[in-house]
């Protein structure tokens, strides 16, 4: 097994992943299906790894995640030298991909995207999703940076901390009223809660801590999937949740919410990853991140 990877074959593998099929990778790349289908074989057997699962559409294996985030990072170097070259056909804007969860794209996550210079010219790609999933996204190379909850680097990218968003255990005046009469820690496991998606659980962990270890949330659990509408489900009655501090605190002085344990609250920290990269683009954007983060956000170790 040779350890040399012919580039031809590496491009030919990321088209087959980004264009879904064998035909529309040859289509994209002008060449026939069985010179595509040649290609990956070649480089499944330098690798030594099957780097493709024949499903429709392809996904990579582990191993093809691995070489595919290999192939984006090499046409983003390729990309930023021609244009440093002053070559052709290199005057249209960079194209950088980030993976944010909702609650930085509603709260402060924009607003250091403004801070970015102007040049290099650059367009932004966001792919929302929960902090505790978007360091997926770096790791099967589909975005390039990312804001996640984890500080562990994912393999290839570097890692900053960024800070803690804090969020508020939160209802409205009229909710607490129906529901919340009597002891916190005996009503909130009965009432209803408002939750993103199926798979956060930052509700129930706020019941834990509340109630040292014991039981959850309610089985009475309504979803939102945007940040903004699962800050006005909760301000119209609809559950409890925990909402974003820098969002809470407006509706708070507006009496549309109360808070339920003034003096608990949960921490998420954020750390922002991208590739290991001497790009111009990804540096003038990670600058501006993490500037606006250190407003926005609380410092790490400070509560």
């Amino acid at each position: 097994m040779t350890t040399e990877l012919p580039l031809d074959q590496v491009r030919t593998l990321l088209a087959v992943v980004d264009e879904g099929t064998f035909d529309a990778a040859a289509a994209a790349l002008h060449v026939t299906p069985s010179a595509v289908s040649q290609r990956v074989k070649a480089l499944e057997q330098r690798t030594g790894r099957v780097l493709l699962v024949r499903t429709k559409p392809v996904r990579p294996t582990e191993s093809g995640e691995v070489v595919v985030r290999f192939a984006r990072q090499l046409a983003r170097l390729e990309r930023d030298t021609r244009a440093e070259l002053g070559m052709r056909g290199e005057t249209e804007p960079t194209r950088v991909s980030i993976a944010v969860n909702s609650d930085s794209l509603a709260t402060w996550f924009l607003s250091a995207l403004t801070r970015v210079p102007e040049q290099p010219r650059l367009c932004f790609e966001l792919r929302r999703e929960d902090e505790t999933r978007t360091a997926e996204l770096l790791r099967e190379g589909l975005v390039m940076a990312a804001v996640t909850s984890s500080p562990d680097p994912v393999a290839g990218c570097s890692v900053r901390a960024l800070g803690r968003l804090r969020y508020l255990a939160a209802a409205s005046p009229a909710f607490v009223e129906k529901h919340l009469d009597g002891p916190l820690r005996e009503a909130l496991p009965d009432a209803p809660v408002m939750t993103f998606d199926r798979s956060d659980e930052l509700q129930d962990a706020f019941v834990r801590r509340l109630r040292r270890g014991r039981g959850g949330a309610s089985a009475v659990r309504h979803s939102v999937p945007t940040s903004e509408g699962f800050v006005e489900a909760v301000a119209a009655g609809l559950g409890w949740g925990l909402v974003p501090e820098v969002q809470a605190d407006p509706l708070l002085r507006a009496g549309r919410l109360v808070p339920l344990a003034p003096d608990r609250f949960v921490d998420v920290p954020l750390y922002w990853q991208q590739w290991k990269l001497d790009s111009p683009a990804l540096a003038a954007v990670a600058e501006a991140v993490v500037a606006a983060a250190a407003e926005a956000l609380r410092a790490q170790g400070t509560f």
